[in-house]
């Protein structure tokens, strides 16, 4: 498994728009364990994306997608900056 922690700050009134188009899609991705979009508490331009993948080729397969392409496009002229904040191993829940 690999996860991912992404930073995403979008143009000033713009993220509420940005996380509905980062929310598309994202229930059919294959190989996607974990998809949480969350609004910064406080700043209201910063979104977090936390990811958890079955691994990084899933991941690529998915952002390939005509789906997940479409908002991308529709998504960019609305976000300033992107970070990846973190790339992680996830660890199974231990019995």
């Amino acid at each position: 498994m690999i996860g991912f922690i992404n930073k995403i700050t979008t143009v000033s009134g713009e993220r509420d728009k940005v996380m509905r188009l980062v929310l598309e899609g994202s229930d059919k991705m294959e190989g996607c364990r974990s998809y949480i979009v969350a609004a910064d508490a406080g700043n209201s331009d910063i979104i977090w994306v936390t990811e958890v993948w079955d691994d990084a080729e899933k991941q690529q397969v998915a952002l390939k997608s005509p789906t997940v392409r479409a908002a991308v496009e529709q998504a960019m002229p609305l976000i300033a900056g992107f970070e990846n904040v973190a790339t992680t191993t996830p660890v199974e829940p231990m019995s």
